[in-house]
């Protein structure tokens, strides 16, 4: 329900959910490595690739090869894809409108039951 929540602000910008989530990530710090981006979605690098070269794909972001080591690989945002930032804001607010039903302190509740499920999952 919540991802199709996200289904039609995101066609209006071009990109899927899994898409919007490395997005979000790089508009908080661009020019983060490949693996950096697989360790904050919990996603490897066999599921991460295929996103990241559609986003370079559609000009949103570009693969650069770090000047330090070269095994490196950074992700940067074009022009494009910073610029798409200002559009995806809205879309926060459009989910919340579905949710309208919902009481915020179960919303709240919930988004901390999920981090408390998260941080037991990857507990090693």
């Amino acid at each position: 329900m919540i991802i199709q929540a996200y289904r039609e602000p995101l066609e209006e910008l071009g990109i899927t959910y899994p898409q919007y989530l490395v997005m979000m990530i790089l508009w908080e710090n661009d020019g983060l490595a490949v693996n950096e981006i697989g360790k904050r979605l919990f996603l490897d690098s066999g599921t991460l690739t295929p996103l990241l070269k559609r986003l370079e794909s559609h000009n949103l972001i570009k693969r650069v090869r770090s000047e330090q080591d070269e095994r490196k690989v950074e992700i940067q945002l074009t022009f494009q894809g910073k610029s798409l930032k200002s559009k995806a804001e809205k879309i926060p607010g459009k989910v919340l409108e579905c949710l309208n039903s919902w009481e915020p302190e179960t919303l709240i509740n919930l988004k901390n039951e999920v981090n408390k499920l998260v941080e037991t999952l990857n507990q090693p």
